[in-house]
This record gives structure tokens, sequence and C-alpha cells, in this order.
């Protein structure tokens, strides 16, 4: 196994995820919540639902996408302790 490469790919999953939960919670959250809260959405301002529940669903979406992706880079470079790869 190639543990550099290994780790790069981690590392740079990770940066990703990252940078869109940054955008998500600062940047729609704080920085342009004024601007989103021009728009209705299902009778409230989008910015105010966004702060308060649609970030929220981004950041579940972000783990379970960083569990797939894992999974796939784990078995990538030989280290996944899957039970169906053992059989």
């Amino acid at each position: 196994m190639d543990n550099q490469a290994y780790w790069k790919a981690n590392i740079r999953l990770m940066l990703v995820l990252l940078a869109i939960w940054f955008t998500v919670s600062f940047g729609f959250g704080i920085l342009l919540v004024e601007q989103l809260n021009e728009i209705p959405f299902f009778g409230f301002k989008l910015g105010f639902w966004w702060a308060q529940q649609g970030s929220i669903y981004v950041f579940i979406g972000l783990i379970f996408f960083y569990t797939y992706k894992m999974k796939k880079i784990d078995r990538q470079f030989g280290v996944s302790d899957d039970d169906e790869d053992d059989a």
C-alpha cells in the first residue's frame, strides 16, 4: 500500500468537504443571509430557513458522502475492513 497516496486522497476529500461545510454554514448562513431572505421559501425567508434547517440537511449529506467515499478509497488502497472483502 502506498501510504502517501492514501493520505493524500484522504486529505483532499476532507478539504473539499470542509470547504463545502464552510460555504454552507458561514457563507449562506451568515454572509449571504440578507440576500437569501429576499427569497420566500414555504412561507419563510430562505436565509432564515437555510440557517435553521437547510444547512443541517447538507451536513447530514456530507456525512453520508464522506462514508461512501472513504469506503471507496479504503478499497482502492487495500485497507478496507469490510467483511465482504475477506470472502
